[in-house]
């Protein structure tokens, strides 16, 4: 089953994209005074979006509405579909319409599909190094401001589960909440009388660990800790709740840390540092 984009947020992000191209934003009507400038308005273009190196596709839909919302009369073609990985070469999309729209809005709709399939390809690079362990990658609250749900929408095309989607939907209670709290076991007490579901909790040690357990969390966060010591915190929750380990994992790592039994492992890196994919987009 694909992931599920939500369009809206897809449009609220592309408009202020383009705003900021076109200069929209500085209180104008906005234009690509240089399509305008060059270009006859009547000239029109076929163009062919393609992959230059092997990656998994990501923002396909949100490309396509780029090119609707300044073109609406361009037609666009997708060839491939979100989630998919494709090799060097493949044709990702085909595009015909009036030169002057197609030009103006190209830049916009590369930024969003080289973005989003760049961190669906470093996802997917992440879930293929635990397959087979049982254990789930998660993806983190790091991501680009403003482009949290289209960057968790693209861990999800990368084979990710998507972590809280912000600090509204989720209790994950924290070193600093720790501290003004006096303790993970009281923060975590706090919590359920508060009448939170699935309270989440950090541990740093396996003494947390066990106060966090007792307490009732839902889920440990297991921050920081060595695969051996992952070991311990496993067999010390004995199923009583669920496990996520974090902090520090690459790709050299989350096998171990999979390996140990936890439940889940969460990788900020996967929002935060992925490099964008190389797409080209030629015009005839």
């Amino acid at each position: 089953m694909r992931p599920e984009l939500d369009l809206d947020d897809a449009r609220r992000v592309i408009l202020a994209a383009l705003a900021e191209d076109t200069g929209s934003d500085k209180g104008g009507e906005g234009e690509d005074i240089t399509s305008a400038s060059v270009i006859p308005a009547d000239l029109r273009f076929k163009g062919v979006m393609q992959a230059r190196h092997a990656m998994v596709v990501a923002g396909m839909p949100v490309a396509e509405e780029v090119f609707r919302l300044v073109v609406p009369e361009a037609r666009f073609t997708a060839m491939t579909h979100d989630g998919q990985r494709v090799e060097a070469g493949t044709v990702l999309a085909e595009m015909e319409g009036p030169a002057r729209g197609l030009l103006t809005a190209e830049r916009t709709a590369l930024n969003l599909l080289q973005l989003l399939s760049g961190i669906a390809t470093l996802t997917q690079s992440y879930v293929e190094r635990i397959e087979g362990t049982g254990c789930t990658l998660l993806d983190t609250r790091k991501t680009i401001p403003g482009l949290r749900r289209l960057s968790k929408y693209a861990t999800r095309c990368g084979g990710a589960k998507n972590h809280r989607m912000g600090l509204y939907d989720g209790v994950l209670i924290k070193d600093n909440h720790i501290a003004v709290c006096g303790g993970v076991g009281a923060a975590v007490r706090r919590a359920k009388e508060a009448g939170r579901p699935n309270i989440e909790a950090e541990c740093d040690t396996l003494e947390q660990v066990a106060e966090a357990v007792e307490a009732g969390a839902d889920i440990v966060l297991l921050d920081n800790m060595a695969p051996d010591v992952l070991v311990k915190a496993v067999a010390i929750v004995a199923g009583r709740c669920k496990t996520e380990a974090s902090g520090g994992v690459n790709l050299e790592t989350i096998r171990a840390i999979a390996e140990t039994g936890v439940d889940f492992v969460s990788v900020g890196r996967i929002t935060q540092s992925a490099p964008a994919v190389d797409i080209g987009l030629d015009w005839s």
